[in-house]
């Protein structure tokens, strides 16, 4: 397994993050925990969760599988680089969502019991609150690091002026901030290269991209279809994606097929490829999509490979692939 720093942070992370929306909506608990058993047994040491994600809102389900797993010793806590999310609604009630002062000490506390942990070593805002100001969201993460209940503090879903928002208050308080930022990003969604990332880079934060093949459509959907094997991709977005860009899709997976490499290794390990990217965040439904996702650690794309997957899916930029303000200015 490989290891890098999570952004400026002395903390070590795999390279591979494991992610696990899918325990206790798609994968059963059983199989769940023997899929955190194999990825330790790999080396992944970076696990990534939230309240939300489980079988129904406001359960916290999936948290509830984390810390079951974690009850079970073995060192399974203490090898963990964990990191889970508040911001969505676990309620119909006010002060249940966001990140008001209230919300965060409520969700923490809540995610810490079900998790069976005394801490959280990345806490992360699942989205910007534009409603709370930054000296309120700070002060009460402070709180819960001086508890010692969280470790480190990242974003999700944030633009390139709240990383600058949130790091430049949490400056002005002597805080270390932001470690760390949870985008969407794969070869067919590009666009935190404009800004997010150059954002990312400039303030220290690692990049965790989600959706790394974009529902699965990056990942041999078409080749799985002729096959007449079960195929991801059937969400709304990933199916219009398809409908889309097929040509486009047609090219990639022909591609990875003169490389001999399965097209999600690819689009995997594009991502490991990208500066400022600390790894993305892969979901196995099972324990074997887990064993070959390790597969992208060993590829190493050339410069002609790289180019050519530049001319099929195309940084957002008018004026080149260049981050802003070059791409739209002079």
């Amino acid at each position: 397994m490989e290891y890098t720093h999570l952004g400026r942070s002395g903390l070590s992370v795999s390279r591979l993050v494991l992610g696990t929306m899918n325990f206790g909506a798609e994968t059963s608990e059983e199989d769940s925990h023997a899929i955190m058993d194999r990825a330790h047994e790999h080396g992944i040491n970076f696990f990534d969760t939230a309240n939300v994600y489980g079988r129904k809102p406001g359960e916290g389900f999936t948290e509830q599988i984390l810390g079951r797993w974690f009850a079970q010793g073995g060192g399974r806590r203490e090898k963990t680089v964990l990191a889970t999310k508040v911001y969505l609604p676990m309620g119909e009630w006010p002060n249940e969502s966001h990140l008001s002062a209230l919300n965060i000490r409520r969700a923490c506390d809540a995610s810490l019991k079900r998790l069976q942990t005394d801490h959280i070593d990345l806490y992360q805002m699942h989205h910007i609150d534009r409603a709370t100001p930054w000296e309120e969201i700070w002060e009460a993460f402070n709180v819960l690091r001086q508890q010692g209940k969280v470790l480190y503090f990242g974003s999700s879903n944030f633009a390139g002026w709240h990383i600058a928002q949130a790091q430049e208050a949490a400056r002005s308080r002597h805080f270390l901030g932001l470690v760390s930022e949870q985008s969407i990003y794969n070869l067919m969604t590009r666009w935190v290269e404009l800004e997010v990332l150059p954002a990312a880079r400039a303030y220290g934060l690692g990049l965790i991209p989600w959706y790394p093949l974009h529902g699965g459509v990056l990942g041999g959907v078409l080749r799985k279809q002729r096959e007449g094997g079960a195929a991801r991709g059937n969400s709304e977005r990933s199916t219009e994606a398809l409908a889309k860009h097929r040509g486009t899709i047609e090219a990639y997976e022909k591609l990875c097929a003169d490389l001999g490499e399965d097209p999600a290794h690819v689009g995997l390990a594009w991502l490991l490829a990208q500066d400022g990217v600390t790894g993305p965040i892969t979901g196995p439904r099972t324990v074997g999509q887990l064993d070959g996702s390790l597969r992208a650690l060993e590829i190493k794309l050339d410069e002609d490979t790289l180019t050519r997957l530049d001319e099929l899916f195309p940084a957002p930029a008018p004026n080149g692939i260049k981050p802003a303000p070059e791409a739209y200015a002079w």
